[in-house]
């Protein structure tokens, strides 16, 4: 009883119900429902866009200032490795979907069935700053704030965190089901969405295929480098992925992603202890393959087309870096990269509630590929350093 009733509480069976709920009311509404129901969807979607600069100073900033006592080389080779991670994930994902999207059979329905008229009511709620100047704004006082050593911001930044995450909590996640639900009930009116159903359920297979495939890599590479054998890491990883798909949650699965690293004898155990909870901060491989996918199928169902290739590229190289910004919320990559989607991508109001749908979906699978693919790095950079038990005896200098 206690499973269900987690379950039923869960976002993802939250989401699933304002999805079936959104298409059948969207299939039954006359014009005037269908009015109110787009005018609730576009203030909910101007107000989590204008929280988003908010979560990129809430979580950025904070996680400069909290790497002070673990700056050097261990912290440098980790964090370039979690990056080319990251963007190698998603140069993969971006010749996947152009070799497997097409084939797929998406036929675009822009301009085909009923038309939503102008909103009835309007409110426009700007964010205090563009996405990108919030980003830059955050890297520097993070910086600043190491710089001069103040323990009085390095207090109030971390306070700024909880209360970020406070607005995330109770505001972004209590409305994104409805958001996502109105905004279903429009597509549905307009007849989008019906056809394309089936095809969410093809992609998030595909995904997590593809999480399975970058982890092996991830792996492969890792003994190499190391010259060991990886399956004395990945062997032990299990418990973690399956905690990881129950709670959503690099932070929550934390404990346990040290546990099963720590049976592993190939990593220095430094190293592990200081990469293990590194990593669930700022390696986001599997969430960000997963949204370069599905960014280039919701362009494909919303606009008929794939984005540009080089598009795409800038796309990824910078959601590498925003992705820092999404551990600890649920669906957190795509909602750090809003301003992305919607500058980069130049998605609307239907292309954005659709990403935020489906990547939420299939968010555990993707936290899941995270926390897994942190052993495969703790590994690398145990045998950059030359530090692999048994070879080496002396200390990492952290």
């Amino acid at each position: 009883m206690e499973k269900k009733s987690s379950f039923f509480n869960s976002l993802v069976f939250k989401l699933l119900l304002a999805i079936v709920i959104g298409i059948f009311v969207g299939s039954y509404a006359n014009l005037a429902v269908i009015e109110v129901i787009d005018a609730i969807k576009k203030i909910l979607g101007e107000l989590i866009l204008y929280i988003v600069p908010l979560i990129i100073l809430g979580f950025v900033t904070p996680a400069i200032v909290s790497l002070k006592d673990s700056a050097g080389k261990v912290l440098t080779i980790t964090l370039i490795i979690c990056y080319l991670s990251s963007f190698g994930a998603a140069t993969m994902s971006i010749f996947a979907g152009k070799a497997i999207i097409p084939k797929l059979n998406i036929a675009s329905n822009v301009g085909s069935g009923n038309a939503i008229p102008e909103s009835i009511f309007k409110l426009e709620i700007a964010p205090i700053m563009p996405v990108m100047t919030a980003l830059v704004t955050a890297i520097l006082i993070g910086l600043a704030v190491l710089w001069t050593k103040s323990e009085t911001w390095e207090k109030l930044l971390l306070e700024f965190n909880n209360v970020v995450l406070a607005i995330v909590d109770k505001v972004v996640i209590s409305i994104l089901p409805l958001y996502i639900g109105t905004t279903f009930a429009g597509l549905s009116y307009e007849g989008v969405i019906i056809h394309e159903l089936p095809v969410f359920l093809k992609i998030i297979l595909i995904v997590i295929v593809g999480h399975f495939i970058w982890m092996t890599l991830l792996y492969s590479i890792a003994g190499a480098i190391s010259k060991t054998n990886p399956k004395e890491v990945f062997k032990y990883y299990p418990p973690a992925y399956f905690t990881a798909v129950g709670t959503m949650s690099s932070a929550a699965t934390l404990p346990v992603a040290l546990k099963c690293a720590g049976k592993s004898k190939t990593i220095d155990p430094q190293i592990r202890d200081f990469v293990i909870p590194l990593c669930a901060n700022t390696h986001l491989c599997g969430s960000v393959l997963t949204e370069t996918f599905f960014v280039m199928t919701v362009s494909q169902i919303i606009y008929g087309k794939l984005p540009d290739t080089s598009t795409m590229f800038l796309f990824i190289s910078l959601l590498g870096i925003f992705a820092i910004a999404a551990p600890g919320v649920p669906g957190g990559t795509v909602v750090a990269s809003l301003g992305l989607i919607t500058s980069i991508l130049g998605f609307n109001d239907a292309g954005t509630a659709l990403m935020l749908s489906i990547f939420a979906l299939q968010d555990s699978f993707g936290t899941a590929c995270n926390v897994t693919g942190d052993g495969a790095i703790a590994l690398m950079v145990t045998g950059i350093l030359n530090k692999v038990p048994g070879r080496q005896k002396d200390k990492v200098d952290a």
